[in-house]
């Protein structure tokens, strides 16, 4: 079996012969081709040593196996750079560039623990449950915060990544002393993302509306299905997508049918003759609405709102559990009062009625001139 050391020497005295350039990336990929199996080994060794851990733990470990490996390989090469002949521009361009990659995947890992984070936590809220009104407002504050503090470490990675160029921090430090003009050109110029970006933070601590949330904004139904840092995204009821400004929640009145919970109270109006029998009408709603389950047990009313020279207005409230089950109940009971209407009441349903005054009535002819009997 050869000498180790024979080999080593041989080796050295190879590469003696090859450019400054090739040598370098000839030890930098054997340091790499070194590195990948011993993460390999590590990472699993690590897998097991979190198996017993939280939930966190466990997803951090398994979602940050490509920045791990990335940040050894980064450790790796700066070491092999310490090994081989290069120039002083050379080793200094390749430790920035290895430095702006390590602060960047440090950046990538913290995001990546944020998102792993807010995730569990919003495990335990279920968006489909009939009362969701908490795990709307779980969901809501969460998604807005996680936003907020993802946008927040990529400004301080880049910030931290730019302070490690010393020309850029010179020029920074430059701007910062004489751009009083340059400041306030800049926040003008950034005044419609600034307020979005104070609009939201708004809106999660007060939260006028939350994810899943029945509104009606620019005279459209729907339901709020996404808040992003800096708009908000409306699932109309045909499945548009009605994409509004955060401010526009802050700074005009909408209607938000879920604030305080899914239930909701339908109305419906029929306008039937003054003949109509309102008590037995008033028995029919109940058990029209007593024979559907769309209908929660709340509230079920009829009134005599309104009436006019030729029709009464009839309003019938009923209640149901959440935006579309009220309106299907709203349907179903405007249909099924007019079928037992037509079937049980004609006379209740809205007629014109014509009196003729006189002693003669003028009454029809016909084409030869003979008065038709009314």
């Amino acid at each position: 079996m050869p000498d180790l050391n024979a080999l080593i020497g041989r080796a050295a005295s190879v590469l003696a012969y090859l450019p400054w350039w090739a040598e370098s990336l000839i030890v930098i990929v054997a340091c790499c081709a070194v590195v990948m199996p011993l993460h390999g080994v590590a990472y699993r060794a690590l897998k097991r040593a979190v198996a017993s851990k939280s939930l966190f733990w466990r997803s951090l470990v398994s979602r940050t196996h490509g920045p791990s490996r990335l940040g050894l390989i980064v450790v790796a090469i700066s070491i092999a750079s310490t090994t081989v002949h290069l120039s002083w521009e050379v080793r200094i361009a390749l430790n920035q560039i290895l430095l702006v990659a390590f602060v960047t995947l440090t950046g990538w890992c913290c995001a990546t623990a944020l998102h792993i984070a807010t995730v569990i936590y919003l495990r335990r809220f279920k968006l489909d449950a009939e009362d969701n009104l908490l795990a709307r407002k779980h969901f809501t504050q969460m998604r807005i915060l996680e936003r907020a503090a993802v946008t927040l470490v990529g400004l301080i990675t880049v910030s931290v990544a730019l302070m490690t160029f010393e020309p850029v921090r010179q020029y920074g430090v430059s701007l910062l002393a004489s751009a009083g003009a340059a400041g306030l050109i800049l926040g003008l110029a950034m005044q419609p993302v600034l307020s979005n970006l104070v609009a939201g933070i708004q809106i999660a601590i007060t939260q006028p509306i939350r994810i899943e949330d029945a509104v009606i904004v620019e005279n459209e139904w729907g339901w709020v299905e996404e808040i992003t840092s800096t708009y908000v995204v409306v699932r109309l009821w045909d499945w548009r997508r009605l994409v509004l400004p955060l401010t526009y929640f802050i700074q005009k009145p909408f209607q938000n049918w879920t604030r305080d919970g899914a239930s909701l109270i339908g109305s419906v109006f029929l306008y039937v003759d003054h003949r109509a029998p309102v008590a037995q009408m008033r028995e029919k709603l109940s058990e029209i609405a007593a024979a559907t389950p769309l209908w929660d047990g709340k509230v079920v009313n009829l009134q005599v709102s309104d009436a006019k020279e030729s029709t009464m207005e009839v309003r019938m409230l009923v209640s149901a559990r959440n935006a579309p089950q009220a309106w299907d109940l709203r349907c179903v009971i405007r249909e099924a009062m007019i079928t037992w209407l037509q079937a049980e009441h004609p006379e209740a349903l809205p007629r014109h009625r014509t009196e003729w005054v006189g002693s003669e009535e003028p009454g029809l002819r016909r084409a030869d001139g003979q008065r038709i009997a009314a």
